[in-house]
């Protein structure tokens, strides 16, 4: 029995050894691999399709040096997709729910593109501190804020990808527990509320995949200012 309705988010264990390591571990035997075959299978073919598309669609403003990031931008969001969409399935754990994880994902793609920025072309990312045609007296209070702001962005990546799937989970869970509830006691109104449910659960699967994209896709445009 759960004593609060945060405990839903605690990582599992089994026999005192976590059961994230499992969870991040699952994705990766689900998808098909190529095969050395001419034609692949229909499964592949689409496989491949969309992860082109996406690929085109998401490197097309950045210059050429970008482009070899797409292999660890993709892998990520395909990995990020697939964590939320079987943390939706009944009975199971979402690892995408942990700050701490979400955090070890922004910070060290976040923290290589600023690297590499300063390696690459060090004056024109140390120009982003400061907007051209500022006065004077507000030079030094421009600096400090666009830095702040700098190191704000990984914080602001794993925070909003935590927030939005939390927040989800927990109304799904609230409004099956109202479900739950109301069903003995109320038939008419369970039944209504378990079609706002199925609707909620539709837009959680959305949400789980706009978010992996959209993590991705502020990392790219983190990417495109220092390339």
């Amino acid at each position: 029995m759960m004593l609060s309705l945060f405990d839903q988010f605690i990582s599992p264990t089994c026999l005192g050894i976590p059961l994230i390591a499992l969870a991040l571990a699952l994705p990766w035997v689900l998808f098909p691999t190529l095969t050395p075959r001419w034609l692949n299978n229909r499964l592949l073919t689409i496989q491949s399709w969309l992860i082109n598309r996406f690929t085109k669609q998401l490197f097309l403003p950045l210059n050429t040096p970008g482009h070899k990031w797409a292999a660890i931008l993709v892998s990520l969001m395909v990995f990020l997709i697939t964590l939320n969409m079987l943390g939706l399935l009944p009975y199971s754990y979402t690892p995408t729910t942990q700050l701490s994880m979400n955090m070890g994902f922004a910070v060290p793609a976040w923290l290589a593109t600023v690297i590499l920025g300063m390696r690459t072309q060090p004056t024109h990312s140390l120009a982003h501190l400061l907007p051209e045609g500022t006065p004077t007296p507000l030079i030094p209070v421009l600096i400090i804020i666009e830095t702040i702001s700098l190191f704000i962005r990984p914080i602001a990546l794993g925070v909003r990808l935590t927030a939005n799937l939390t927040a989800g989970h927990l109304l799904m869970h609230l409004v099956s527990l109202a479900v739950y509830l109301l069903l003995p006691v109320m038939t008419s109104v369970a039944i209504l509320t378990s079609i706002l449910l199925f609707l909620l659960t539709l837009l959680e699967f959305a949400v789980a995949m706009i978010q992996a994209y959209v993590f991705v896709l502020l990392l790219s445009l983190y990417l495109q200012e220092n390339v």
